[in-house]
């Protein structure tokens, strides 16, 4: 039956869809879904409202059933972290000619080239990085391009990925990577680092994350980057850009590719939404070729002494090519890369070191304050605003702790929690925290 609202739903089109892909049916286009993540019933869908105040009264009823993480003391991150985010953020990127202007295709929008051409600046001179993209989706996907990009690149199709790397990550790359890339993963030792490993000349990349899913800082970085390198193969390093005021950039100790998320840089948790990724090389051509997604750089125009902001090594990608592209892109998250570009203006360099002083300090007093109630996890070892501790039954601490206005952290497994601490944390927070697990665990 066609649907007034829902494109492409007259059977005739549908069917030529489907015929078009090879499929079938419906049901066998999305034969790789797991049945029990698909639904086998019509949307249980309530009557339409027919007045906008019933539908607004309706959706804050909904909105109210929300308790988001500055209402709560909250210690969740896992990949999206409570950072403060400066007041200034919010008011550029709510500005009418950067929130609605799509994609900033139309010529004469001058301004957001410009400001996409000063987030990447920013951002290579933190990563010490020559080339930085218009951000992607998120980190996950910045992740599994860079991966596609070392694989183009060395022309070989297996990636040895960190173990230290979170379920949902992991499971996005796997998708990502499908079908042409086979993905294995390294061990991770006993202090939460990549575990040793042996490689071969039929690797493309190894991939690193650091801080890691444990908020442990990896050191092994230059051993793995000339390991990668005898065998002809890439190393490629996910790191948050908020760790790098304090820890040494990736390409310091020979990445060729570093990747992440920028969430961390002046945007909201948003309810888990909020995310944009970003990939970095040197400015070595053959690598440059395979960037798949947007590059911004500055050029002489006509005037003498005049320069323009925008595309360049436009060729690359698949708004050139179309179907011929090595990747897809699209508009993506162009607008929290502008956010991010004004959070990494307004700290400075001398900033981005006092927050990242700040985190690791507080990150460590928060793991000698639990550690007499729990078992903290990869105690010696040098961890970023997160840590995992060990209890009994990790749901239950949790579920206790909500009772008592407190999210206590993520769980990873039935017996681990992952806390997350930032410069939004005070002592007396981290103290709470401490005194409700004591309590509870003693309970």
């Amino acid at each position: 039956m066609t649907h007034p609202y829902i494109p492409n739903a007259e059977p005739g089109v549908r069917a030529e869809m489907l015929a078009a892909v090879g499929a079938s049916s419906v049901d066998e286009f999305y034969a790789d879904i797991p049945a029990e993540l698909r639904l086998d019933r019509p949307l249980d869908l309530p009557a339409p409202f027919t007045a906008e105040r019933d539908l607004v009264r309706h959706m804050k009823g909904l909105f109210d059933r929300n308790t988001d993480t500055e209402e709560a003391l909250s210690f969740l991150g896992h990949g999206c972290y409570p950072h403060h985010v400066p007041a200034v953020c919010d008011e550029v990127n709510s500005r009418s000619e950067f929130l609605t202007a799509y994609a900033g295709e139309p010529y004469e929008d001058h301004g957001r080239f410009q400001a996409l051409f000063e987030y990447v600046s920013m951002m290579g001179e933190l990563l010490e990085m020559d080339v930085v993209n218009v951000p992607t989706y998120d980190g996950f996907q910045a992740s599994g391009t860079a991966l596609r990009m070392a694989c183009r690149y060395t022309k070989r199709s297996k990636v040895l990925v960190t173990g230290a790397v979170s379920a949902d990550k992991l499971s996005k790359l796997h998708d990502f990577l499908a079908p042409d890339i086979t993905v294995e993963l390294a061990p991770v030792a006993a202090d939460g680092q990549m575990g040793e490993i042996t490689l071969d000349d039929s690797y493309a990349a190894i991939y690193l994350e650091t801080p890691n899913v444990y908020g442990v800082v990896e050191t092994r970085g230059r051993e793995l980057a000339d390991l990668a390198h005898a065998h002809g193969a890439l190393l490629v390093v996910s790191a948050d850009p908020i760790s790098l005021g304090v820890l040494a950039p990736p390409a310091s100790y020979g990445a060729d590719i570093v990747c992440g998320d920028i969430q961390s840089l002046g945007i909201h948790q948003n309810y888990g939404g909020g995310h944009a990724g970003y990939i970095a090389t040197q400015d070595h051509e053959p690598l440059v070729a395979e960037f798949p997604s947007r590059l911004f750089g500055i050029a002489p125009t006509k005037v003498p002494g005049e320069y323009g902001f925008g595309d360049v090594f436009y060729d690359r990608t698949s708004f050139a090519v179309r179907e011929e592209g090595k990747e897809w892109v699209g508009t993506a998250a162009a607008l929290w890369g502008i956010t991010a570009g004004v959070y990494l203006a307004l700290m400075g360099p001398q900033g981005m070191k006092d927050l990242g002083e700040t985190v690791l300090a507080r990150t460590r007093y928060a793991m000698n304050a639990l550690a007499g109630s729990v078992t903290v996890r990869h105690e010696g070892a040098v961890h970023f605003r997160e840590f995992a501790i060990e209890v009994p039954d990790a749901a239950a601490l949790l579920a206790r702790l909500r009772e008592r206005g407190i999210y206590g952290g993520v769980q990873l497994d039935e017996r681990t929690v992952l806390v997350c601490v930032t410069e939004r944390h005070t002592i007396d927070d981290i103290d709470r925290l401490a005194a409700a697990v004591q309590e509870v665990v003693q309970a």
